[in-house]
């Protein structure tokens, strides 16, 4: 009897890794027929897109992959040879504004990277953007925020404040600090100033943080050094504790599936809105550093961008004595738009209640008379802080002193190396 002799032969996969083309310095250019900010009611638009600091060898299997969309609803997409100029036309048939994303792909549509960063392009134009309007403000805005500084100011702090050295460098000093506050938690933020500064003789700085549950580090290379410096904090963390509890403590912030602020169901009650909170310690924020007996009592200056630019913009229109504030891509802006006038918007957006229209920059730019306002970048390419709502903050500020730098091709978190800029000025 013969045995049947089974061979198994175990063939060892190698798994085929595809990388990403690179294509090192290669920048997507775009521009529009005339000024972007410029068109009328029905009139052509025309961009076009160049691939430069490339040759036509290395960009032969490239694509250019696009996106419209616009205030009008409107969408279309599609793909084209990035060897040549990519020529596309659109229009809107009321105010608002279009913006057309260009990404570079290869044959697979993947991205194609230039030193790691996907190649892209975040193009935007507009109707009349001068001319859009928000969607009207709860009609006891004002008595609604007489109320919530009432409360605020019943929360004593002079005296209870802690005042911690960290360290000195050089000339500056260093201290992170906790104050009383209206709401769950209380202000803290890190101070930096000159250590042997006479009383009432610095400008002071107040800056705010961007979204995001992240550890915030005490600052030593940026805060200048002719000035005091208040780094704070969005949510009244403890400063410089361990991992752990900066991962319970984010982990707190969460509710029904939703990160912090982004919860319909706490956006509809007062005690429970994020937003509140944040207000409350932005504010003591302000009030605490007119307190420093190095603060010259004239220059107080606000500083954000994103949530931060939405804090500096509460901040500003709530307490006149900030002289100065410079938001940037200011984040909430105009949040009842993509309801009530159907203005389009990114996925990354707060769901709107009645509640957050008390919180909404556009409103909080009426209250805003005297202080200097130079909104410092508004992307035409940005959906996740859409250009229609920094139009409509910058139209409503009521200061004579106000300036926005409109960047083309510039989304939330990129700008374009020598971007076209449009500036909108009364100074």
């Amino acid at each position: 009897m013969k045995k049947s002799i089974i061979s198994t032969i175990v063939t060892l996969l190698i798994p085929i890794v595809i990388h990403a083309i690179e294509l090192p310095n290669a920048v997507i250019y775009g521009t529009t027929n005339k000024e972007p900010l410029s068109y009328q009611v029905g009139e052509e638009m025309i961009f076009k897109f160049q691939l430069k600091n490339v040759d036509n060898n290395n960009s032969s299997n490239t694509f250019f992959k696009y996106f419209r969309r616009g205030d009008d609803g409107k969408t279309f997409e599609g793909k084209a040879p990035s060897n040549e100029p990519l020529i596309l036309k659109t229009s809107l048939d009321r105010a608002g504004f279009v913006g057309i994303d260009v990404f570079l792909v290869d044959s697979e549509g993947k991205n194609v990277t230039s030193n790691g960063k996907k190649i892209a392009f975040y193009a935007g134009s507009a109707v009349n953007p001068e001319s859009l309007t928000d969607c009207g403000e709860p009609e006891d805005f004002d008595k609604f925020w007489a109320e919530q500084l009432k409360k605020l100011a019943a929360v004593p702090f002079r005296d209870k404040v802690e005042k911690v050295l960290l360290f000195t460098k050089g000339t500056m000093s260093y201290y992170k600090v906790k104050v009383p506050c209206l709401g769950p938690r209380p202000m803290t933020a890190y101070l930096c100033m000159p250590s042997k500064a006479a009383k009432q003789s610095l400008k002071v700085e107040v800056h705010f943080c961007g979204y995001g549950t992240y550890k915030v580090t005490c600052p030593t290379q940026w805060p200048k050094h002719d000035r005091i410096t208040l780094l704070v904090n969005a949510h009244g963390m403890e400063l410089g504790e361990s991992d752990e509890y900066y991962k319970e403590f984010f982990a707190s912030l969460k509710s029904n599936g939703h990160n912090y602020a982004f919860d319909p169901e706490l956006n509809k009650k007062l005690e429970t809105c994020y937003f509140h909170g944040m207000a409350m310690r932005a504010l003591r924020a302000v009030e605490y550093a007119k307190t420093l007996p190095e603060w010259d009592g004239k220059n107080l200056i606000a500083i954000g961008g994103s949530q931060a630019g939405l804090q500096t913009m509460w901040v500003t229109a709530l307490d006149s004595d900030v002289s100065e504030s410079y938001p940037s891509i200011i984040w909430c802006c105009d949040m009842a738009g993509t309801t009530k006038k159907q203005r389009c918007h990114g996925g990354w957006r707060v769901k709107h209640t009645p509640l957050l229209d008390y919180f909404d920059p556009v409103f909080m730019a009426k209250r805003i008379k005297n202080a200097q306002v130079h909104i410092t970048r508004a992307g035409l390419g940005d959906y996740i802080c859409p250009p229609s709502g920094l139009a409509i903050c910058y139209r409503n500020l009521a200061t004579p002193h106000k300036k926005i730098v409109w960047v083309q091709g510039s989304s939330h978190d990129f700008t374009p190396a020598d971007a076209e800029k449009v500036i909108w000025a009364n100074e």
